[in-house]
């Protein structure tokens, strides 16, 4: 075990791993709010649909979220080629965030609309709010207020899952650090490196997000003043 450990190759990729991060923050934040409102339309067409719609949306929800991320990439990139529709890495890499994420997206907030108490719901029709008035003004802003940290775990869940892009050759942080480790034999360096930039990205991502949770949602701030009490 005479292993030295040697960072000196960060001085010398520091612009490849700063791109890696530049891409995996451009993918994350390009998947993000289609993944979301892809997810708000699922659960509503699962719950208010026909039972035709929602028995497609489940399908699509159970498949999507019982087959493999990179799975997935891989149809998008490699099976599309193999029928002349050729998409570039990192679109491919995109679209399948957005399937993926809206999919448990869906879920997420299926829960949410199903939280919210129905005499809330019965007050704003006997206000002579139209159905779509009733959804869009009382039943979504309540399940997003609701199911908001687990909305902000699945967005972090995405962030991390950007580092499969690399199969096919979206170089992101993990594409750098392969990348590294193949030129200069240093994985295990390679690899700290890019595990403290996905946590501080991760960190910096939460922090944004519920941030922004209670800045929209006082009462989650409230709920967070509270827990920090106790």
């Amino acid at each position: 075990m005479n292993y030295h450990f040697d960072f000196s190759f960060l001085h010398e990729y520091w612009r490849d791993l700063l791109y890696g991060v530049w891409l995996t923050i451009r993918m994350t934040l390009i998947a993000t709010l289609p993944g979301f409102v892809l997810g708000i339309v699922l659960a509503v067409g699962r719950l208010h649909g026909s039972a035709a719609v929602s028995r497609a949306i489940r399908a699509y929800v159970e498949v999507i979220r019982n087959t493999p991320l990179v799975l997935q990439v891989f149809w998008i990139f490699f099976g599309l080629a193999a029928i002349r529709l050729h998409v570039p890495a990192f679109g491919a890499a995109i679209v399948a965030l957005v399937v993926n994420v809206s999919a448990y997206t869906a879920e997420i907030m299926r829960a949410g609309l199903e939280a919210v108490p129905h005499g809330q719901i019965e007050a704003a029709s006997c206000l002579a709010m139209s159905r779509r008035q009733v959804l869009w003004h009382v039943e979504i802003p309540q399940a997003i207020e609701k199911m908001y940290p687990a909305l902000v775990s699945q967005f972090i869940l995405m962030l991390l899952a950007t580092s499969i892009m690399s199969q096919i050759s979206a170089e992101e942080l993990t594409g750098v650090a392969d990348l590294i480790q193949s030129i200069t034999f240093r994985g295990f360096e390679a690899y700290v490196v890019i595990a403290v930039a996905y946590l501080a990205l991760a960190s910096a991502l939460r922090w944004l997000l519920l941030a922004a949770g209670g800045a929209l949602f006082p009462r989650l701030r409230m709920t967070g003043a509270r827990g920090a009490r106790s």
